[in-house]
């Protein structure tokens, strides 16, 4: 069996996220303490007791779902005396889940990518203003049949295809006259549904530039090195280990749409037959089963979903 192992993005942060976790486990320990070090802030309160109204703001979600992940990390890690790269061939991660999936690969530090996320959930939330744009996802059309509503819908602005998720689930982002219209659009061409996203910016499009400019800099300084197992970035939907160009992806990924369903396609056309998903949620290991049924999906959040994968290798 060969397995990739993937880190989810924002959206799949709740109250009460990595608790259970926290208080199994001694060795997961040290990766909240260490992140609210870092941070010079309680982000493990947050995350444990909200407000959700507090851990939803990207700058605490991005580490937030990070930190749960490298927990559960670290713990697989100690608890079965593996290495990362004993039990799988490649990470990913979605979106942020991307600097997840680098932490845990060893490509960047835990206190590095703790502070690179909150810069970047500051500097997608300051990026544009509230109000002026926004995200739909558009259900039951295909990515040609939405790229060509984006086109359409782009007189009214920016309007780009964010995230490529899965078979049938498209993300759109831009100004919100322009999202309006193609969600509009989208159930005039038949689309099962056309729901607006409850985030805080227009990720992975145009507006977001300053942002890029923005992780360019907080990026420059950072030590990255090859991550074991390589990763499948988000931009090329191919696997990437140079450092260089690690940190020029990560840029890039900013205002570029995030092509997940060509990683899993990728990754299964490389040999990959069996997705883990590690921390909060199961979002990746849902669209897996609908981009290729043959492609066996695992989530691990809990103690027992820890016992239950470590007693399986």
């Amino acid at each position: 069996m060969s397995r990739a192992l993937v880190f989810p993005g924002q959206g799949s942060q709740r109250v009460g996220m990595g608790k259970e976790v926290h208080d199994a486990f001694v060795t997961a320990r040290p990766v909240f303490e260490e992140v609210n070090d870092t941070l010079g802030q309680n982000l493990s309160r947050i995350m444990f007791e909200g407000p959700e109204s507090e851990l939803t703001l990207t700058e605490n979600a991005q580490p937030a779902l990070m930190t749960v992940s490298i927990a559960i990390v670290r713990v697989i890690e100690t608890e079965g005396l593996l290495a990362l790269s004993d039990i799988a061939t490649f990470v990913a991660g979605h979106s942020l889940g991307e600097y997840s999936a680098l932490a845990a690969a060893g490509a960047i530090s835990l206190p590095d990518t703790a502070q690179l996320l909150k810069h970047r959930g500051k500097a997608m939330q300051m990026a544009v203003p509230i109000g002026e744009g926004q995200m739909t996802v558009i259900l039951g059309l295909s990515l040609n049949e939405v790229g060509e509503i984006a086109k359409i819908a782009s007189t009214e602005g920016i309007c780009e295809i964010a995230n490529d998720n899965a078979p049938g689930q498209v993300v759109l982002s831009g100004q919100s006259a322009a999202i309006e219209r193609a969600m509009i659009l989208a159930k005039e061409k038949g689309a099962k549904r056309a729901l607006p996203l409850e985030v805080s910016a227009p990720f992975h499009c145009a507006l977001l530039q300053s942002a890029a400019e923005a992780m360019a800099g907080a990026l420059a300084s950072i030590v990255i090195a090859a991550p074991r197992p390589p990763l499948i970035a988000n931009v090329t939907a191919k696997s990437v280990e140079e450092p260089h160009q690690i940190r020029k992806l990560l840029v890039d990924q900013v205002t570029n749409r995030v092509r997940w369903r060509e990683t899993v396609l990728w990754m299964k056309s490389n040999g990959v037959d069996n997705l883990v998903e590690l921390g909060t949620g199961k979002v990746l290991t849902n669209l897996a089963r609908r981009i290729d049924r043959n492609v066996g999906g695992l989530s691990i959040e809990t103690p027992n979903d820890i016992d239950r994968f470590l007693n399986s290798i």
